[in-house]
């Protein structure tokens, strides 16, 4: 039998497999905390400087002058990160993110070539120890070296916890997982808000959101290799004995389970040769569509981002926006599989009209004062542009998946997530370019970007793919 009957038999989504489907998705509680830590860490309170003789004072001398007015302990409070300094905050979430990039680039290939179990664990491992390595980081150097280090391991274990999650169950269930994993990101976001109120020095936050990794890691070591890559890669007997001990747990009987017997794809061989990046750039199709995917991509997640990052900086309690901005994502998901299954909605109309109304609500912040107290206010028109954009970054990893050919699937989605960083990357620099230009101009930069992605997203057919140069199928 091949894999898919296999899963038939052992049962596509049984006691054993939500288990441990479980373990996987509550690890992204952990891994949100670690992504938004620089959210509250990073905090800025108010603070004044005392009148001084004579011209600029530096940085050391500066830090004798400041009285913060708020009791508030983060890392700007004990490195006095203001001024001069207050482009470190934003660089150290751009490290952090640098880290998601190369962990994407790094682990996915090393996941497909060693297998994901030993790739998930020991980034999970290593992740929990430069995390700790951020809680007692004796300067910001030290500080900002252990979040590139941790973006890293949780760009790595990110995308191969995803990829377990989905080889663990049948195909029917993969859409189920994939949006449980999404909803439990955004759940550790509100989560992280909540246990920021509750212990507020950074060290110990950054500790205590820590402490939870190695719960998980704890709990993921029994957890076994994916049958589905073990099957990929001709280790046949292995996969048929991971499938036993699934079917064992769930309780059914497949003591005669036997799979086809098939050898892994050589190097050299035609199958690995037909498609690849150089075929995204050689086809003008396949070109105009990853251009515009990419694009797309950027600004997603760079107005995701920073929308989220700056949720410390709007009106009113830190923790309480923290918290917001993580549950508005909830509403998105449904609001995703309602429009794309209409046929008067589709993938393609759908993705534009949410990026639209991102840009729309964004755009709409710059014309209402900060503090005007009417029910309308920034941070509403802000949370209702982060619901708009997950919707909008959901749809786009399905539709991104479904138009291109299955033999360079990989490749653009590879391509896209590369972009889709790059945003990441500068969006921590959003929310504090606030405090050095005109609040209009940036808040309107971003939402110009979003409807400019209109209009391109719309010379998309739907779910279409067009052939390759090498006539490959679909």
């Amino acid at each position: 039998m091949d894999i898919e009957t296999a899963f038939h038999t052992v049962g596509e989504f049984g006691p054993y497999q939500k288990r441990a489907v479980t373990v996987l998705v509550l690890a992204q509680v952990y891994m949100a905390c670690q992504s938004m830590l620089i959210v509250l860490v990073g905090y800025t309170p108010e603070y004044q400087i005392e009148k001084q003789d004579g011209g600029p004072a530096g940085h050391r001398e500066l830090q004798q002058h400041v009285t913060f007015t708020e009791d508030v302990d983060s890392i700007v409070t004990e490195w006095v990160l203001i001024r001069q300094q207050a482009y470190k905050v934003s660089l150290a979430g751009s490290l952090f993110f640098t880290g998601l990039l190369v962990g994407n680039v790094v682990f996915g290939p090393l996941s497909d070539k060693i297998g994901r179990r030993p790739v998930y664990l020991t980034g999970l491992f290593f992740e929990v120890i430069f995390g700790y390595l951020t809680a007692l980081a004796p300067s910001y150097e030290v500080f900002a070296a252990s979040r590139l280090l941790v973006g890293l391991m949780n760009g790595g274990i990110g995308l191969v916890c995803f990829v377990l999650a989905q080889e663990y169950v049948g195909k029917s269930y993969w859409a189920v997982t994939g949006t449980l994993t999404s909803m439990t990101f955004a759940v550790g976001i509100a989560l992280f808000g909540a246990l920021g109120y509750f212990v507020r020095p950074w060290r110990t936050l950054a500790t205590v959101a820590n402490s939870s990794g190695v719960l998980f890691f704890l709990l993921s070591v029994t957890l076994p290799e994916s049958p589905r890559w073990l099957y990929s890669q001709g280790q046949t007997a292995r996969a048929e004995e991971v499938l036993r001990f699934i079917a064992v747990r769930n309780g059914n009987n497949a003591t005669n389970l036997v799979l086809q017997r098939v050898g892994a794809a050589k190097p050299g061989s035609p199958a690995r040769n037909r498609g690849g990046v150089l075929q995204l750039a050689v086809h003008p199709v396949l070109r105009l569509r990853t251009m515009v995917l990419m694009y797309v991509w950027y600004c997603c997640s760079l107005v995701y981002y920073g929308l989220t990052l700056g949720a410390s900086d709007t009106s009113g309690s830190r923790f309480v926006n923290v918290a917001m901005y993580g549950l508005v994502e909830l509403p998105a998901y449904p609001l995703c599989i309602y429009f794309i299954n209409k046929s008067w909605a589709g993938r393609r109309k759908s993705m534009a009209c949410f990026l639209c109304l991102a840009g729309s609500a964004c755009l709409c912040t710059t014309l209402i004062p900060e503090n005007s107290g009417s029910p309308l206010s920034v941070t509403s028109l802000a949370l209702l542009g982060k619901l708009m954009v997950s919707a909008a970054f959901n749809i786009a990893y399905v539709y991104t998946a479904e138009l291109y050919p299955t033999v360079i699937r990989n490749a653009g989605l590879g391509v896209c997530s590369m972009s889709c960083r790059v945003g990441g990357i500068l969006a921590p620099f959003v929310p504090s370019m606030s405090r050095v230009t005109v609040v209009a101009d940036v808040c309107a930069a971003v939402p110009q970007a979003l409807l400019s992605c209109k209009r391109p997203c719309l010379c998309f057919s739907e779910r279409s793919t067009p052939p390759c140069p090498s006539r490959c199928s679909v």
